[in-house]
């Protein structure tokens, strides 16, 4: 007998470390890009508040948004509305970004 709970696909959590280049064009960026992940299936976890360093040097500012899957969020970050923010993007802030699943249910 297989068990009685179905497992569902992990999270994926998209972290961003983010260095703000152009505050006026970040302000104008965020909404922005909010809809987009918002649209997309994402929700913020952690956006911008203090990051304070454990091991090595802390990044300016981080992200934190979690999507139903490694899938959707791949497909967010791979979509129209995403690559049409991109030239913004490079004007207000510099990225480093990764996603990583967490763990099955």
């Amino acid at each position: 007998m297989q068990g009685l709970h179905a497992q569902s696909s992990p999270k994926a959590y998209v972290v961003t470390e983010i260095e703000i280049i152009d505050q006026a064009a970040q302000n104008a960026y965020v909404p922005k890009v909010t809809e987009v992940i918002k649209s997309t299936g994402g929700t913020y976890l952690a956006r911008g508040g203090n990051t304070v360093a454990l091991e090595g040097e802390a990044p300016k500012r981080v992200t934190i948004v979690v999507y139903d899957s490694l899938a959707k969020a791949q497909a967010s970050r791979n979509s129209p509305a995403w690559a049409a923010l991109g030239a913004e993007r490079s004007k207000a802030i510099k990225t480093r970004s990764y996603v990583t699943e967490g763990l099955a249910n």
